[in-house]
């Protein structure tokens, strides 16, 4: 008499991953997705008597732009600028000029420097968030003495390596295997 086989439970994560593909959906969407609600979430109502939110949008930008180069398209500062124009209250066209003009200095970054590390990879972004923020604090022409802006300046450089961990987890999330390939 032959035994009778066992059925294979399968629970491990190996056989959870194996002949799956992630969502084409997910893949394209979802770095356009977050920079865009990036670009909404300072807009939230609070009360300030100077700017203290960071510009979001243009930080997870420079994270996806960052963790993966060449995933957004060069001319992505474009259509992200002009939704970041009209959600943000900057006069019209300062975004897409900066967001392209710092897509291009990834590029260049990134066709220069292939073997980045952490710590450059941070200073680029602190020099492009410092940049972003006098710049746009001169498109607005607003007269504020820099000490106004310190704050919003040290919120946005010190808070760029968590919305690069934030970036990160949402390349995982856009990775995730969904669907069986046939």
């Amino acid at each position: 008499m032959i035994p009778a086989r066992l059925p294979r439970r399968s629970g491990g994560f190996a056989s959870r991953r194996i002949n799956r593909a992630p969502s084409p959906l997910l893949v394209r969407a979802v770095p356009w997705l977050t920079v865009m609600l990036a670009s909404l979430l300072p807009a939230w109502p609070y009360i300030a008597t100077a700017p203290l939110l960071p510009p979001l949008g243009f930080l997870v930008l420079i994270g996806w732009q960052q963790i993966r180069p060449g995933l957004l398209p060069i001319w992505a500062g474009l259509p992200l600028g002009v939704f970041d124009d009209i959600y943000s209250g900057q006069p019209f066209g300062s975004a897409v000029l900066l967001w392209s003009l710092a897509m291009i200095a990834l590029d260049v970054l990134e066709a220069r420097f292939p073997w980045r590390n952490f710590l450059l990879d941070w200073v680029a972004a602190a020099a492009l968030i410092v940049i972003y923020i006098l710049a746009t604090m001169l498109f607005a022409g607003a007269n504020v003495p820099l000490i106004a802006i310190a704050p919003q300046l040290l919120l946005a450089v010190f808070l760029y390596p968590l919305v690069g961990r934030a970036v990160a987890l949402f390349d995982r999330f856009r990775l995730l295997p969904l669907a069986r390939v046939r």
